[in-house]
């Protein structure tokens, strides 16, 4: 698999490029501490199948992508603090840095525009694309997102600390119970993954790459952004929001408030369906993008 330095923020992005290259193009964007292979391959085939050229890359920070080490992020509630204050602390880098990622990534490519799609903080990067670079973007699918409002519905506690919680160990086996920990308490209610696929897939994301440092980095980005509503009013790219019902990470509220503040902007919800990409819904989810890339 490649990798490429893109021409405008300088950073290493390893990327997967499937599909006929003459085909319109589709660049998904992964979430918080997510590598690219959180995209599942059946997403990717389905795309593909569908006649698009599918792009899926590391951010910035995590997987195989340029890492930052040694760069400090502020702690949490320093951070948080500083922000209601007025008083942004430092941060390593802007999620807007990561969207120019994302765009560069395309520069490095020679690709002129694209459909862009983006899960959790890759629906936050993805907006930014839109906000920042909408001459570069063919449409916009933002899903299992938010605008960022601090006044909406917080994470169900339990998703929250499991996604946080530190890693006892990197030994193998703590590595995987990390990771199923976290697939369980933000995982879909009515679309239940088979617990030994689940692992199969969880250990094949740690034996590609492990790198909790990037995780309080790519945060402290989220954090530093702040609310995005009055800046999604100045998206104009056709937009397709989705979101779980049963989302404990990233509440419904936090799709319907996206769309909201997006003009024109349609919004998809389906009952049972949490914060990830189970298998049982792929042909669905890849139905509503591929229908929203084609104007349907």
């Amino acid at each position: 698999m490649p990798t490429v330095t893109t021409p405008n923020t300088g950073i290493e992005i390893f990327y997967e490029d499937r599909g006929n290259p003459e085909a319109e193009v589709i660049l998904l964007v992964m979430g918080l501490g997510a590598q690219m292979t959180l995209w599942p391959d059946e997403l990717v085939a389905a795309l593909v199948g569908d006649g698009f050229r599918v792009i899926r890359y590391d951010n910035r920070d995590i997987g195989l992508s340029q890492k930052f080490e040694g760069k400090r992020a502020p702690s949490l509630p320093v951070q948080v603090l500083r922000k209601k204050i007025g008083f942004p602390a430092k941060v390593p880098y802007s999620l807007k840095d990561m969207a120019d990622d994302g765009i560069g990534l395309l520069d490095a490519l020679g690709i002129a525009r694209a459909h862009i799609v983006g899960a959790s903080m890759g629906g936050m990067i993805a907006q930014l694309m839109a906000v920042h670079h909408g001459e570069r973007l063919a449409s916009l699918t933002s899903i299992m997102s938010t605008t960022g409002n601090g006044k909406l519905p917080q994470a169900e506690k339990h998703a929250i600390d499991a996604l946080v919680a530190p890693i006892q160990s990197m030994e193998e086996e703590s590595l995987v119970a990390h990771g199923l920990n976290i697939a369980k308490n933000i995982g879909s209610p009515g679309y239940p993954f088979d617990p030994d696929q689940q692992r199969e897939r969880v250990l094949l994301n740690m034996r590609r790459s492990v790198y909790p440092a990037g995780l309080p980095r790519q945060l402290a980005a989220i954090i530093d952004d702040g609310c995005r509503r009055s800046r999604l009013a100045n998206v104009t790219v056709p937009t397709l929001v989705m979101h779980g019902e049963a989302d404990p990470l990233v509440k419904l509220e936090a799709g319907e408030d996206t769309a909201k503040h997006i003009s024109g902007a349609r919004l998809v919800t389906i009952p049972g369906w949490g914060h990830d990409l189970p298998i049982a819904l792929i042909p669905r989810i890849a139905s509503e993008i591929a229908g929203h890339a084609r104007g349907q």
